[in-house]
């Protein structure tokens, strides 16, 4: 009974905290849907990066809000030992670590793809938007200076641009300088053939494999966490009276 009383008051604090994430991520959501560009400012490159292929805002709404239901569903499932509230909770953790799995299966076995398709996606956004959409354009240039990058596959991600179509030169951030940093010349086309520079994809690609370990390490925690959360719902239901339907 003391073990099932522990069990019970620690999944009600561990979902009570993952309701306060759930709160956070939709406040963050909603200042990033509203006013991206302080975003940006704040947190770098890193986000700038996410943003070029997720709106991260109603990404993070949508994280948000499925955090949210959670930490409800367990922390009132537990707190009152409602089993409908705590089979619910059990069953939507369970898609989302489905999906989780296959979402990482994909990402290692069809990269290729998934390049393909991104760059079906994100390369003719480039050219209709860059140098005419502030916020996209400031993505961009915040990212591909962060990560010494150049468009999505390289510069002619750029011909076509309302900002090549003006300027009649590629981004700076296209050619590389004596000291390889950014020029400070127009970046032509034939500047840029010659100053070789990886696409922002390609960098993304790198710095992900470069920090493989880390990111394999939080994915494991996240999974474990998830995996235990289930048995931990699944023990508790086990052990309730049925309490879904009212009682006569």
């Amino acid at each position: 009974m003391q073990c099932f009383s522990f069990i019970k008051t620690m999944m009600t604090l561990f979902n009570f905290l993952i309701f306060l994430c759930g709160v956070a991520l939709l406040a963050v959501g909603i200042w990033v849907s509203v006013d991206g560009s302080s975003f940006l400012k704040i947190f770098g490159p890193l986000s700038s990066s996410a943003m070029q292929f997720v709106n991260v805002g109603y990404f993070l709404i949508a994280a948000g809000a499925v955090l949210f239901a959670l930490g409800f569903l367990g922390c009132y499932g537990a707190q009152t030992e409602n089993k409908c509230a705590l089979m619910m909770f059990f069953l939507i953790l369970l898609i989302i670590f489905i999906a989780e799995v296959a979402a990482a299966v994909v990402a290692l076995v069809y990269t290729t793809m998934a390049e393909h398709f991104l760059t079906l996606l994100v390369v003719p956004t480039i050219k209709k938007d860059y140098g005419s959409q502030k916020d996209f354009t400031q993505v961009w240039n915040t990212t591909m200076e962060g990560l010494k990058c150049c468009g999505f596959n390289n510069y002619t991600d750029f011909e076509g641009s309302p900002y090549f179509m003006k300027n009649h030169t590629f981004p700076p951030y296209c050619c590389l300088d004596d000291g390889n940093g950014t020029a400070t010349e127009p970046c032509t086309k034939e500047k840029a053939d010659d100053n070789v520079v990886q696409g922002c994809f390609s960098q993304l690609l790198y710095d992900i494999r470069t920090n493989a370990v880390t990111v394999g390490a939080v994915a494991a925690g996240i999974g474990g966490l998830e995996l235990a959360a289930m048995i931990v719902s699944m023990y508790l239901y086990c052990n309730l009276k049925l309490t879904c339907e009212p009682s006569m």
